[in-house]
């Protein structure tokens, strides 16, 4: 698991492979520079031991002036291009988890909260960003640091240097003793930061439900509950780190305690001179900063581990609806409209009822059917279907005679407009979002759609027309008002086949006939998929499918379906009764 953990964040890395290794090799330089300066400063003293002169003093602080300026330039240097690195990467994951979902089916984001993908998308992308800036940066100084440092130490006096890091197995040990605490109570948070940023998107997005039912205070209490959580857990994590980083410093600094122990008797005994023994001083502090940043390297290691499992988790979910190496093009100038069924079968994963149960219809090019039944008989499930938002089997389902499993989605997807349930808006202005689908498409072909659509009256009376802002999900526009903005959406992409899922439940049974009886008017007729709890608008259309328990179980005119009992009877006469009590 780790390996594959190292894989992964050597995946990221790869296309910066140059500059890293620019980057590495600027740190070399730099810890082979602070490995001479303590031997320059060895020479400097054991010579002004022996004769001493101020000008040859003043010499040589320029040159290690020189020389420490030079390292902190080339230091400057490295971390710039590994930090920089690090956004890149930052950059990239962004990139490529935004574009690996938008090639996911709907059905993914029912069962995985908004907060939790955002979360994952940002703090769990900018633990990675750290990990591969500041714990590659740290990691490449600690094995220069040691690599170039102990091998002189040892020169100089290989008794004294052993005693000296003879405690930093012990302080490895201590790390790793540590390290499994470290990944759950570091999972543990972003778990927690997750839980949190669901409640702020879920109650930011229902707050006029909140006020509604004036339930401030309970959702106070629910937050102030996932933030005490969020809290502790990282209390916890905080705790384990002071406990464990003081631990790691403290037994650093035991190194030098016991040099100097060791060191002051060995000058007495003429082992070594002042000149080493300051070397020595000198290389042991230098071995100091990274081995107390071994902790924080270690921290941000567990952290980049979690994240990479929780970004993982996204990217390796694969779209059960893709394209095939073998899918066709469908030119939309060639598209007719013909939809036909064949024993069209669907099961939602985790349940055995079928939503639909071997559906077979032939819809005609132009013709304009509505689909009514009970609730949860599978219309919106069969409109779901035809855009092939769901993963159908092949075989099943046929526009103008192509299998849609065999068509290119984006094609397929162009041929189709569809309006679901949930008319969702934008936070733009209405102008903008009636030409989603063609950002660029000029004013009067909007002005258009939205007249087919009976919205573009009441547009003409909002403050700015057409730049009015509509706020987030079009909180500013009523139901109905949002309804026929999203109709007007798909009407002006001008697709050859429309299907409106209870699209105008919210529009008054006149309005939404009117609308019905202009889209099924005029030379260039769509083919038009009404799905309506609506009975009165769904008289209107050529015909009538009526499901039942994922079958279609009824298919005729308003009238033929009157004509004779059943399911449609039902329906018909128990709406008009309740028109009636109104």
């Amino acid at each position: 698991m780790a390996n594959s953990r190292l894989r992964k964040l050597g995946n990221y890395l790869r296309p910066y492979w140059k500059k890293v290794s620019l980057g590495i090799l600027a740190l070399f330089f730099v810890n082979s520079l602070g490995v001479y300066i303590p031997l320059l400063i060895r020479k400097i003293i054991d010579e002004l031991n022996v004769t001493f002169s101020f000008k040859q003093v003043l010499s040589y602080v320029v040159v290690l002036f020189i020389l420490a300026s030079i390292m902190w330039v080339i230091r400057i240097v490295s971390r710039m291009l590994i930090f920089g690195i690090g956004r890149q990467v930052e950059f990239d994951l962004k990139q490529k988890i935004f574009q690996h979902l938008l090639t996911l089916e709907p059905s993914y984001f029912h069962s995985n909260t908004a907060g939790d993908i955002i979360n994952r998308a940002t703090s769990d992308v900018d633990n990675i960003r750290r990990l591969l800036g500041f714990a590659v940066l740290s990691l490449a100084n600690t094995l220069f640091a040691y690599g170039l440092t102990l091998p002189v130490m040892l020169t100089i006096s290989p008794f004294i240097s052993l005693a000296a890091i003879a405690v930093y197995p012990f302080m490895l040990l201590i790390v790793q003793l540590f390290s499994n605490k470290l990944r759950g109570e570091q999972l543990e948070v972003q778990e927690k930061l997750s839980n949190l940023s669901e409640l702020i998107q879920e109650d930011m997005s229902g707050i006029s439900l909140i006020k509604i039912y004036a339930q401030e205070a309970n959702e106070k209490r629910a937050f102030t509950e996932l933030n005490n959580q969020l809290l502790q857990a990282n209390l916890n994590l905080a705790r384990t780190r002071t406990t464990l980083f003081p631990l790691v410093e403290g037994m650093a600094f035991i190194s030098l305690l016991v040099l100097l122990w060791v060191g002051v008797g060995a000058i007495a005994n003429g082992t070594i001179t002042i000149g080493d023994f300051v070397a020595l001083i000198l290389y042991v502090e230098r071995l100091v900063f990274p081995t107390a940043l071994l902790g924080f390297t270690i921290t941000a290691y567990q952290r980049g581990e979690v994240s990479v499992d929780r970004i993982e988790a996204i990217l390796s979910v694969e779209a059960k609806v893709k394209d095939l190496p073998t899918s066709v093009p469908l030119p939309q100038e060639k598209v007719r409209g013909k939809l036909v069924a064949k024993n069209l079968k669907y099961i939602y994963p985790g349940s055995e009822t079928p939503a639909l149960n071997h559906i077979n219809f032939t819809i005609e090019p132009g013709e304009t059917v509505a689909i009514v039944g009970p609730i949860g008989s599978g219309k919106s499930t069969l409109a779901n279907a035809i855009p092939r938002l769901l993963d159908i089997s092949p075989g099943s389902l046929f526009l103008d005679g192509y299998d849609v499993t065999y068509l290119r989605l984006q094609d397929l997807r162009n041929a189709i407009a569809y309006v679901p349930q949930e008319s969702f808006l934008f936070s733009t202005t209405i102008k903008n979002n009636i030409r989603y689908g063609d950002p660029v498409i000029e004013h009067p072909f909007v002005e258009n759609a939205a007249k087919q659509a009976q919205i573009h009256e009441e547009i003409t009376t909002f403050p700015q027309n057409y730049e009015t802002l509509v706020g987030e999900r079009g909180i500013t526009l009523s139901g109905g008002q949002r309804q026929r903005s999203a109709l007007a959406r798909a009407l002006l992409i001008d697709a050859p086949v429309l299907i409106l899922d209870d699209a105008l439940a919210s529009v008054d049974n006149q309005t939404a006939t009117a609308i019905l009886e202009n889209l099924s008017s005029g030379n260039e007729r769509k083919t038009v998929v009404f799905i309506s709890h609506q009975m009165s608008a769904a008289a209107s259309c050529d015909r009538i499918f009526v499901m039942d328990k994922g079958e279609i179980v009824q298919v005729g005119t308003h009238s033929e379906l009157l004509e004779k009992p059943g399911l449609y009877r039902s329906l018909w006469n128990q709406q008009k009764l309740e028109e009636l009590l109104k």
